[in-house]
């Protein structure tokens, strides 16, 4: 008996030159007895105990040392046991290779900054196909493609540059990878020099794509599918893709918005025209290709095994779907057959002994094949009734009909014929078909009795009796009535019924002939229970559930059915075929055909849209106003100009809206000049000399509304008559530097700006003052001043400067501070923010002597320094805490001591102690005098604990601190803190 293959070879690429290596070809096939395996190579049989290159190991092949020149080709594994035998796939072992870039030098290119070019790869020969990388000067130095100036050609390998800079001239590498089953390889070329010459960065150009995928594109069904496209301009132009036939499949993702759209499982929806458009702001180009999906044999309808008697006929079929449409071939035994075969049909007529076998049927295409198996058994064999014999007892109701079948094991057929008791059976009430079913028709109490069938063929005869019981039919008493109810109501179809009291009777629906669930407690559908009850409860009716309901009583032996009509009112359905007519600049047409009212009549349509810079539907703003319900066309306003749109139509009625129709194809609306003025508008600062004019840029195209878009940059000095314009074609840009030798310092300008595309100008904004760029600061503050706060800190003041300024405004003050070994240009430097004129300076050391210095500051810089003065922190505190600290508890407070902390020669003196007292989050700080060396506190009431922290302080700041834990309960030493 056979079942299935277990395994089957599967193709494979084997890395050549590696000749110490094995190639596993894999075959197991599920039969019984066990089956025994062979070998073909190309059509012929692997010859594997005389090669001792060739093992076989279970069915598998084991190739040792595999070579191109003798091993290469296509391998089928057979299968063979007493059944017959059936042949697997084939599976191609190709040898893999990948050969050095030859050893030439290359030619150096030139190119000129803001023009395209591009380096060619000119791969070594290989197989398979190859992925492709290129790097800068060094490896493993790799060119990141994301700025979209770069672009690798997989399908090539060549380095497409869209605009060239200066910082682009270097040596450049194209790094090749070949993956195969078991190993990869890679290898780079030759440099290729570029050298980019600069010309201040050239005019802009339109885009011109460069790089283009095939006119047809042929790809396999569930395959991925890439095509690519660039384009050189300046600035670098940005690609987007659709599909001219219908909408670009979401699945293509991101990839929409790049030089290689990926599509991945294709289907034959993805069929079509292809466009891509390269676009600037000088301009856009565009090219299209189509996609034609093809696909593997796939089956259809397959043959089964089949057990057939002896000189009968047998028919087999096998039906496969594929591109370019399958061929189909038959085999026995793994042999081809010729005869006896057309096409997809086998036939096989007077079946004999020898006929049994292992059959299979090919279906194959330019892509591949796939394989049918059965196995045909041809059986002889006197009659026999012991596995099929006349059922014994028939029931039937009295007026019904009834069948009793007459199928006893017999190979040739035999003849068959019924007998009664003794006698045969005819009347015009029963007859016998020719494959021995006996029937009786309109049945009556004097039917019932013995039947037997007798059966003979050549071999020999047998016999079967069975007994016909007659019983009372089964009749519907209350048939269910047409109902009429709205969405979401329930209603309940009535059915009851009479049958005879010896059986069970069951009670089933159907809605429109398909059974209904009513064993699904969540379900809509629910049996009300009854012997002899069957109604049907319908939960939270929905518009799916309208329809023909059929009620059947059966019992064992006959049934009675009775049919309602059933009407859910509801929404509308989605109207259809939407399309969309006179596109304007701010405005389209829309036209759509009514669907199904859902027997509530349509009060009104809405229109909804959206535009590729919003994904969510909202609803658009018409003409009329309010769209009734009679209507099939309405005017969309309120467009933006030279926008991608899709439409969606709603339908609604008094029970709520519909589901919305299908989405119109993709439209753009027309050109037209822009219309808002650009935002934003400010600027300021820079180098001397310099107006700096910024406004804020746009991401996307929303208010450009047409393309060769630009901005109209114009200026003047407060108070005087003539505007200074300046076009800006890049609508990238964001500022603009005007530079002249004759500009005072921290002047006023008037600006205001518009935009611009190829069908005119819009509107000015409104005016903005911006100032020129600032100088330094010509005074320097006085009176510098500098005292020593502690041996870490000093405090600094001085005298402003002279405000307001006619270099610009004062933004505060620079202090410089050095030590006195130091020079100047090393000094440390803080800054203050507006016009104060004191400041404290931190993290100094103690005992030192520092040079302190004060420059006034704006955005140019800073001006010229104070006259020095000199500062010498004071001496550091001691770094001891206070020692043998000890506490007495009193009631609700507690008395500590210490031992007073003495300071040495290069300390400050002490001039007292301070006491930190921490409780819950609280803190409390007292400050004694030299002379006290204890301290009364109060303890908290909850028998909590004080955090303590003791410590000197004087003139050089607080000295090292002791920390200690306090406690209501606790006595004797203290607890020093971890």
């Amino acid at each position: 008996v056979w079942a299935s293959w277990r395994q089957q070879p599967t193709g494979l690429i084997y890395p050549e030159g590696l000749s110490e290596g094995k190639v596993t070809l894999s075959c197991q096939a599920r039969a019984s007895p066990a089956a025994t395996y062979r070998w073909r190579v190309n059509g012929t049989e692997v010859q594997v105990g005389m090669d001792p290159r060739y093992t076989l190991v279970a069915g598998n092949l084991v190739i040792s040392g595999p070579q191109p020149g003798r091993d290469a080709g296509s391998y089928q594994c057979l299968a063979i046991n007493r059944c017959g035998a059936i042949v697997s796939r084939a599976a191609n072992l190709k040898f893999g290779f990948l050969h050095d870039f030859p050893p030439d030098v290359r030619s150096p290119q030139t190119a000129y900054e803001g023009v395209g070019t591009f380096l060619a790869c000119q791969p070594p020969t290989h197989y398979p196909a190859l992925s492709y990388r290129w790097y800068l000067n060094e490896f493993p130095n790799f060119l990141k493609p994301e700025d979209g100036r770069w672009f690798v050609s997989q399908l090539t390998g060549n380095l497409y540059l869209a605009r060239a800079e200066p910082n682009d001239t270097g040596n450049y590498f194209c790094f090749t990878t070949i993956n195969m089953d078991i190993s990869t390889k890679s290898t780079f070329s030759k440099a290729n020099q570029l050298t980019v010459l600069s010309d201040g960065g050239g005019p802009g150009s339109a885009p011109v794509i460069k790089v283009r995928f095939a006119a047809e594109t042929y790809a396999l069904s569930g395959r991925t599918t890439q095509l690519e496209c660039y384009a050189y301009g300046n600035p670098v132009p940005k690609l987007r893709w659709r599909k001219v036939e219908g909408l670009l499949p979401a699945k293509a993702g991101k990839s929409a918005q790049s030089p290689t759209l990926t599509l991945p499982d294709l289907s034959f929806d993805d069929e079509g025209l292809y466009e891509c458009e390269a676009y600037n702001s000088e301009g856009s180009d565009t090219y299209q290709g189509r996609i034609n999906v093809q696909a593997q044999p796939e089956w259809l309808q397959v043959m089964s095994d089949s057990e057939v008697e002896i000189s009968s006929e047998l028919h087999w079929s096998c039906v496969a779907a594929g591109k370019p449409r399958p061929s189909i071939r038959w085999l026995r035994n793994g042999q081809p057959l010729s005869t006896q075969v057309n096409g997809g049909r086998l036939k096989i007529v007077n079946l004999a002994l020898e006929d049994s076998g292992m059959y299979q049927c090919v279906a194959e295409n330019k892509h591949g094949n796939v394989y049918s198996n059965g196995e045909l058994r041809v059986q002889v064999q006197a009659p026999d009734f012991r596995l099929r014999p006349v059922r014994r007892l028939v029931p039937a109701a009295r007026g019904g009909q009834v069948r009793m079948e007459c199928r006893p094991r017999a190979a040739p057929k035999p003849t068959l014929f019924w007998s009664r008791g003794t006698e045969g059976v005819s009347s015009g009430r029963v007859t016998v078909t020719p494959d021995g079913v006996l029937m009786i028709h309109n049945i009556s109490r004097a039917d019932e009795g013995k039947y037997t069938c007798f059966a003979e063929n050549y071999l020999g005869k047998a016999n079967s009796t069975g007994h016909l019981s007659v019983r009372d039919a089964t009749k519907i008493t209350l048939a269910p009535s047409n109902a009429d109810i709205n969405q979401g109501d329930n209603a309940t179809l009535q059915c009851h019924a009479s049958h005879d009291p010896t059986m069970d009777l069951t009670f089933t629906w159907a809605l429109n002939g398909a059974p209904l669930d009513l064993e699904d407690p969540a379900g809509p559908f629910h049996r009300v229970e009854g012997e002899t009850v069957g109604d049907l409860l319908l939960v939270n009716g929905q518009l799916s559930q309208a329809g023909v309901y059929t009620c059947t009583a059966q019992t064992v032996v006959d049934g009675a059915s009775s049919s309602a009509k059933l009407v859910v009112r509801g929404p509308p359905g989605p109207p259809g075929g939407l399309v969309v007519k006179n596109v304007a600049e701010t405005s389209v047409e829309l036209r759509w055909s009514r669907g199904y009212d859902n027997h509530s009549p349509i009060g009104k349509y809405i229109i909804m849209g959206r535009s590729t810079i919003a994904s969510d539907w909202k609803r658009m703003r018409t003409e009329p106003v309010n769209i009734e319900g009679n209507a099939e066309m309405a005017r969309v306003i309120g467009l933006l100009p030279w926008m991608d749109y899709e439409f969606q139509v709603i339908a609604s009625n008094i029970l709520g809206s519909g589901e919305p129709s299908v989405p119109s194809y993709i439209i753009r609306t027309q050109q037209s000049a822009p219309s808002v003025a650009p935002s934003g508008l400010g600027g300021g600062g820079g180098d001397r000399h310099e107006l700096i004019i910024t406004w804020t840029v746009r991401e996307n195209t929303e208010y450009q509304n047409g393309d060769g878009f630009g901005y109209t940059l114009a200026f003047r000095a407060k108070g005087t008559e003539s505007w200074t314009l300046v076009p800006i074609a890049h609508v990238d840009s964001s500022r603009y530097v005007h530079t002249n030798v004759s500009l005072s310092p921290y002047s006023p300008f008037e600006v205001k700006m518009k935009a611009f595309n190829r069908r005119g100008e819009g509107p000015f904004s409104q005016i903005a003052v911006v100032h020129s760029a600032e100088e330094e600061p010509t005074g320097a503050p006085a009176s510098l001043n500098a005292t020593a706060l502690s041996a870490f800190e000093i405090q600094v003041s001085w005298v402003s400067v002279r405000q307001p300024s006619p270099e610009g405004i004062l933004r505060g003050y620079e202090i410089r501070y050095w030590r006195q070994h130091e020079r100047e240009a090393a000094a440390d430097r803080i800054r203050t923010a507006g016009p104060g004129t004191a400041a404290r300076v931190a993290g100094l050391r103690p005992s030192t002597r520092y040079h302190v210095a004060v420059l006034a500051y704006n955005s140019a810089g800073c001006g010229p320094s104070s006259p020095r003065t000199t500062v010498t922190t004071r001496r550091p505190p001691p770094n001891r805490p206070p020692g043998n600290v000890s506490w007495r508890t009193e009631g609700s407070s507690v008395t500590v001591r210490w031992d007073p902390v003495k300071a040495l020669h290069n300390e400050s003196a002490v001039l007292g102690y301070k006491v930190l007292y921490k409780h819950e989050g609280q803190a409390s700080l007292k400050v004694l005098d030299q002379g006290q060396t204890s301290v009364k506190l109060p303890l908290p009431s909850d028998n909590g604990y004080l955090v303590l922290e003791i410590r000197s302080w004087g003139e050089g700041g607080d000295g090292a601190a002791h920390e200690t834990i306090v406690s209501r309960d606790s006595g004797g030493p203290p607890r020093d803190m971890p």
